[in-house]
């Protein structure tokens, strides 16, 4: 079996919320997503990015298999539906206060998954939803977050 990754799953306020509400007990991919889901494991951790507020607000892990399930759980987008049928059991890990959330800009320039954009830009390496970071940036992530988790307070 293969060590643990780190992934970070980019999502929307919304479907944010949704997950809070199921007490973080279950994480589904977008149907596009298929082959990345299938490289995932129990003992993986996701770290979950809000889009729009720009910022990293919980860490899951997993803790099943993925199986699939196209009951609707997550709104997706207004008007267009996308099912999130590949789907995990998870358990939160590193839960943040909504006004807590880290930002990822606060970060962003230390994250070794960012450099592969120009700095100006650096908003487009968290587009799109699933992929996976280095232990550095998990690292660093968590850490962040750990600490803004214990005084509520930004990070440098």
């Amino acid at each position: 079996m293969a060590a643990a990754r780190t992934w970070i799953l980019t999502g929307s306020p919304e479907n944010h919320a949704a997950t809070r509400a199921l007490g973080y007990s279950l994480i589904g991919m977008k149907e596009r997503r298929r082959r990345q889901a299938e490289a995932m494991e129990p003992g993986d951790r996701i770290v979950l990015y809000a889009t729009g507020v720009k910022a990293f607000a919980a860490s899951i892990r997993l803790t099943s298999a993925m199986f699939e399930d196209r009951a609707p759980v997550w709104p997706g987008k207004p008007g267009a539906a996308d099912p999130y049928p590949w789907r995990f059991r998870a358990a939160p890990e590193l839960v943040l206060d909504e006004p807590d959330w880290l930002p990822a800009e606060a970060v962003a320039h230390e994250l070794d998954h960012v450099r592969k954009w120009p700095a100006e830009h650096w908003t487009l390496a968290f587009q799109g939803q699933l992929r996976t970071v280095s232990d550095h940036d998990a690292r660093l992530l968590l850490d962040a977050m750990a600490a803004r988790a214990a005084t509520g307070a930004p990070v440098p």
